[in-house]
């Protein structure tokens, strides 16, 4: 059995949860990768058959997308060269990790396209949605890379076709203590707004990671460093707490890890209002951006009991042996 694995690559969340499955999938087939997008730090540790820039979005410094820099990267001709060409015929089975090329090609050639993602979840009305309607961005949750089939993660499990998240081995296998530092990721804002912020709560150390700088700087009890898979897994297992924006990968391994938790949803980005949404219910404080307020509400949580771990079982490879067998026994 011929195997496409479609991966989005803006940002690094796909691409962790990505690592765990593609060993999963291994064990079915032959599988090709394609990663499509931009601004992933992480090295995916297998050989990608295809790339793509792929419709990314790209992080802006002011606690949301670039619309003007998303906008010009992106290439209309391009795009349609990318998914009237790619040859979707060759396979067996498509699993999307919302990934555009991959699923649209699919769509045009009526092939089935199987999506295992975060936002398959999203998509089911059992889970909670901002108050505040936003037709943008639930249309471009539907359409930007469309399936027949969806399955999805989230925090909470939901039937037989949402599961908890995949914490990758790497956190997994990881020794967990408490150093008493503060573990930082808010790729869309500036260093200097983290900065002009954490350097208002002295009374912790703060390791932050950034999208926007490639060296390492000390500000006294702040470190800003560049993204570093290995350097982040290590502070985030020896914080005592997280801040971050409220995608999905970071915020259900810092709960794995039974860690304190603070988000800031990205501006007008639904799929984290959403995230954030889920989280509030769940007890966790959400900033609705990153300013003055935020220290008293940030201190709170530092003085703050530890959470409980949260149980998130391994389960990676039941996950994918269960879509397969359901969805692709005739590709068998």
């Amino acid at each position: 059995m011929k195997i496409l694995y479609a991966i989005q690559g803006t940002g690094n969340g796909h691409l962790s949860r990505a690592m765990d499955v593609a060993p999963a999938l291994e064990k079915h087939g032959e599988v090709d990768y394609l990663i499509s997008g931009a601004q992933a730090d992480l090295t995916f540790p297998y050989e990608v058959k295809f790339k793509s820039k792929g419709l990314s979005f790209y992080f802006g410094k002011r606690g949301g997308i670039d619309y003007t820099r998303t906008l010009l990267k992106i290439s209309a001709s391009r795009v349609y060269r990318e998914l009237t060409s790619f040859p979707i015929d060759d396979y067996h089975v498509i699993i999307n990790d919302f990934e555009p090329i991959s699923a649209w090609a699919a769509k045009l050639k009526g092939k089935k396209c199987i999506a295992l993602s975060h936002q398959s979840a999203l998509l089911s009305n059992y889970f909670p949605k901002p108050e505040k309607t936003d037709l943008v961005g639930e249309t471009i949750l539907k359409h930007y890379a469309p399936a027949q089939k969806h399955y999805g993660f989230h925090f909470e499990r939901d039937g037989e076709e949402i599961f908890t998240p995949i914490i990758r081995r790497a956190i997994r296998q990881s020794h967990v203590r408490n150093e008493g530092h503060y573990s930082v990721y808010l790729p869309a804002y500036a260093d200097h707004k983290i900065l002009s912020i954490l350097k208002l709560i002295p009374e912790v150390n703060w390791q932050v990671f950034s999208k926007h700088t490639k060296t390492s700087d000390n500000y006294g009890h702040i470190t800003i460093q560049p993204v570093n898979n290995d350097l982040f897994i290590k502070s985030i297992t020896s914080c005592e707490g997280v801040l971050c924006g409220a995608g999905f990968e970071t915020p259900s391994e810092a709960m794995y890890l039974g860690k304190k938790l603070m988000v800031i949803p990205m501006k007008n980005q639904y799929e984290q209002r959403c995230n954030a949404m889920a989280l509030s219910k769940m007890g966790i404080p959400v900033f609705n951006h990153l300013s003055g307020k935020c220290v008293s509400q940030i201190r709170e949580v530092i003085d703050s009991e530890m959470p409980d771990p949260k149980h998130y079982p391994d389960e990676t490879q039941r996950i994918v042996d269960t879509v397969l067998r359901r969805e692709v026994e005739y590709a068998a």
